[in-house]
């Protein structure tokens, strides 16, 4: 029997320590303007140290990974205010590294971790923007309103831009996080039970999917006592679905573009974000096919969801070639465990700070796995310094690197063969 939780907790604060790092940048007000020279200042973000807590204990590394291996532990959790960015090269910082707990929470056995898989595709396109009406008489689209208290829980609102996944067994909803003695305007929430596959719909909150280059808006102010995020629509005791962020009627907003992906290999490559805020799996997914360009969301983290007053950026689990979402974007894999879903090789994080400027970092997936990509990953465009894993290496260092795009800027983050 699993006794355990263990909450995966990955965290670094914005750090003043910089660099000048020109490029070029394509201005974007004037048609046919020349290209031009700006000097953009790299801010890095050094790396946190990661501590384990049981209660009020410390926990080992060791322990802990011993525990999970062993089903001691189940994962269902990574509290994440941003990325961990690895520190520069040759540059000085006055910022000290501080140091994040990884909470282990007792919980009752019922409440195991989520193991069904995502969608095999998420569309490329968002749905519609263009609103219809219903037959129950409400007008529906990614851009209408949500009809708060309306629509009873068993129902998935796919009519408003939400993207089911239904193969994981929770009616299209990406997590269940029940919540029994929640009620509007509590500081904090004390219980919550992780729903899975099977289990009978409760009070609580329903978080969603959104399309490619999409999030979700809904999430309450009220998160996790123990610092667990918790996100989506909010499931009443009659029945029905009311928004829980009711400042944002709609269900997704678009993210800040301008990150692509572009994949020049024969096989896909599944790229899993975190279902963050909620039950912060790596289940929302991005099948890059062959060929393919996707987009992938990016938020302005200062006006996003904030975990613990600080603000977040969003996390992507990269994959091993030609693993099918449906293997990879999941906590544990049915095939290759040590290289795929929790333990997939590398992370890509992105966010835009409140300077303007969007960070994006490439970095391995360590301790939690040992396994590096077998492809090499690249980013181009408007970026202040280069990052990529090529060769069976880093740029900048075996932690990773850091680089960032300017307001408006582009950058492709591009798959080839090794």
């Amino acid at each position: 029997m699993k006794a355990a939780v263990l909450n995966l907790a990955v965290a670094a604060s914005f750090a003043a320590g910089a660099a000048a790092q020109p490029h070029h940048h394509h201005h974007h007000h004037k048609r046919n303007a020349p290209a031009e020279k700006r000097e953009v200042e790299t801010t890095y973000v050094p790396a946190t140290v990661t501590q384990y807590m049981l209660g009020d204990e410390v926990v080992s590394a060791d322990e802990a990974k011993d525990g999970i291996d062993k089903g001691l532990y189940v994962v269902v959790g990574e509290t994440t205010p941003t990325f961990t960015p690895p520190p520069p090269p040759a540059v000085t910082s006055s910022s000290s590294s501080k140091t994040d707990g990884v909470f282990i929470q007792k919980v009752t056995a019922s409440s195991a971790s989520p193991s069904s898989a995502p969608p095999t595709t998420t569309s490329s396109a968002p749905a519609a923007t263009s609103s219809s009406s219903s037959s129950s008489g409400y007008p529906t689209g990614i851009d209408a309103e949500f009809p708060d208290g309306k629509i009873k829980c068993d129902h998935f609102p796919e009519e408003y831009g939400a993207v089911p996944l239904n193969w994981l067994g929770l009616g299209g909803w990406s997590g269940l996080q029940f919540t029994p003695s929640y009620k509007f305007g509590d500081f904090s929430i004390s219980f919550i039970e992780t729903g899975v596959k099977g289990m009978s719909k409760k009070t609580g909150f329903y978080s969603y999917a959104c399309p490619e280059g999409y999030v979700k808006t809904q999430w309450p102010s009220a998160q996790g006592s123990t610092k667990q995020s918790v996100g989506g629509l909010y499931c009443n005791s009659d029945g029905y679905l009311e928004l829980s962020r009711p400042e944002s009627k709609t269900l997704c907003e678009p993210g800040v573009p301008g990150i692509t992906i572009n994949n020049k290999m024969t096989k896909n490559v599944a790229i899993c974000r975190t279902d963050y805020p909620g039950i912060e799996a790596m289940v929302i997914p991005v099948d890059a096919q062959p060929g393919a360009v996707r987009q992938l969301a990016n938020v302005e983290s200062a006006n996003y969801y904030h975990w613990d007053n600080k603000p977040t950026t969003l996390q992507y689990y990269v994959n091993q070639p030609g693993v099918s979402v449906e293997d990879g974007c999941v906590w544990d894999c049915p095939e290759d465990h040590d290289e795929c879903g929790n333990w997939a090789p590398t992370i890509l994080g992105v966010g835009k700070s409140s300077d303007g400027n969007t960070y994006i970092s490439l970095f391995p997936n360590t301790p939690t796995s040992s396994a590096k990509p077998k492809m090499n990953i690249n980013i181009t465009g408007d970026i202040s310094i280069p990052c990529y894993f090529k060769d069976g290496a880093y740029a900048v260092s075996d932690s990773g690197c850091t680089t960032t795009i300017p307001s408006g800027g582009k950058a492709v983050v591009t798959f080839s063969d090794a």
